[in-house]
């Protein structure tokens, strides 16, 4: 009878602590612990590099079930920054992003396939430029623990192409120059 008393317990408290870990995350802009680079050749011979630096959003991770996990990031536009005034004018303007009349960017993920404990492929809806794609990139996890200031963290990464043509941007670039990679390093803190 103990022994099965002890058993039941066990097997309750393994099942709250499960649950317990499942959660909420906001993403650390706050604290400048997450960011959204891109980087596209420059006529073939290098890389132009730059981030957006007004973004928002959040995920839902849940370590005993990371497969029900789910992402929201909604990036204002006309924050983006390549280190150069004039550059970033044209690439905010009619030509590239046409800040003021999409001034946001938005991803919503649909789905989260697992390939190992620390790696997925994530897949969502991209509204870049008025246009909403279904795009899949791989994801990392980077790790999770508390923090110094008594929150709890979890962090990812990843990284994808996107075909500028496909989100009705046609400006000429050359032919080095029809892809964008932007890459993601999310941190969250537990809500």
């Amino acid at each position: 009878m103990k022994k099965a008393l002890l058993t039941a317990i066990l097997a309750l408290s393994t099942s709250y602590v499960s649950l317990a870990e499942a959660a909420d995350y906001k993403i650390d802009v706050k604290g400048a612990h997450a960011s959204i680079n891109f980087k596209i050749k420059h006529l073939g011979y290098s890389w132009l590099t730059g981030r957006f630096n007004d973004f928002s959003g959040g995920f839902s991770y849940d370590p005993a079930a990371p497969e029900k996990s789910m992402v929201s990031v909604e990036i204002n536009t006309a924050s983006l920054n390549s280190n150069h005034a004039e550059r970033d004018k044209h690439l905010r303007g009619d030509d590239f992003l046409d800040v003021k009349k999409y001034p946001k960017a938005e991803f919503k993920s649909t789905k989260f396939e697992v390939k190992s404990d620390n790696d997925g492929i994530i897949t969502g809806d991209l509204t870049l430029h008025g246009t909403t794609k279904s795009i899949s990139f791989p994801v990392k996890k980077i790790g999770e623990g508390k923090d110094p200031w008594g929150g709890y963290r979890s962090g990812f990464s990843g990284v994808t192409s996107l075909k500028l043509a496909d989100y009705g941007i046609s400006y000429d670039l050359g032919p080095a120059s029809t892809h964008v990679e932007l890459e993601l390093n999310i941190e969250g803190i537990k809500q």
